[in-house]
């Protein structure tokens, strides 16, 4: 069994997932669409086990993979058996929309790898998640509460993961509603307000 064991927040994390996702851009090429920093490490205050969450977006997973595992490899990445993310509660979307493939790197900073197909539901998802704490601070406490104290009662990830889901599928209900109150979008192009605009005097 594997503990899990979270960190406080540190301001370099950002700083050093970009440069380890610069690295990434170069040794993937065009197959990868877009690699961004996702998970706890990429939210300001946020506790989180100190690994790096990155998401590379794909045209083709399967096409993708082939071509990624050489570079990867090179690169101190390992291909992990991990094909799916977990689907949130009440969505009605087919399995295999959430789809993915998964590396990891050990070592002073792991790296979790997540790539998943452009425009797909997983792939909104995990920005969706990230963009929403960023726009809600006060929100991030709590939820760093939450965690610490599951690592505290748990003593494996497999269970801290399974307890943990619902609780983001909480998240991304009123994310979600953001989301649509603000116009957010996933895309690159159309960045997130970070809160609603107030309104207007009357």
């Amino acid at each position: 069994m594997t503990p899990v064991v979270l960190a406080a927040p540190e301001d370099s994390w950002p700083r050093r997932a970009a440069e380890v996702a610069a690295g990434l851009r170069a040794a993937l090429g065009p197959l990868a669409l877009r690699v961004e920093h996702i998970g706890s490490t990429a939210i300001p205050g946020m506790a989180a086990k100190p690994v790096y969450d990155l998401q590379v977006s794909v045209a083709d997973l399967d096409a993708a993979a082939a071509a990624f595992d050489p570079p990867l490899a090179r690169l101190g990445f390992t291909r992990r058996p991990y094909e799916h993310d977990h689907v949130p509660a009440g969505r009605t979307d087919f399995p295999d929309a959430w789809r993915k493939r998964y590396w990891n790197r050990g070592g002073a900073e792991p790296v979790n790898l997540h790539v998943r197909l452009a425009g797909s539901p997983n792939e909104r998802l995990a920005l969706l998640f990230r963009d929403w704490f960023r726009a809600h601070p006060a929100a991030v406490p709590a939820y760093g509460a939450f965690k610490t104290a599951l690592a505290d009662a748990v003593d494996d990830a497999d269970t801290y993961t399974d307890v943990k889901d619902p609780v983001v599928d909480l998240v991304v209900v009123a994310a979600e509603e953001w989301a649509s109150t603000t116009g957010w979008s996933a895309s690159p192009a159309s960045p997130a307000p970070a809160r609603p605009a107030p309104a207007s005097p009357a």
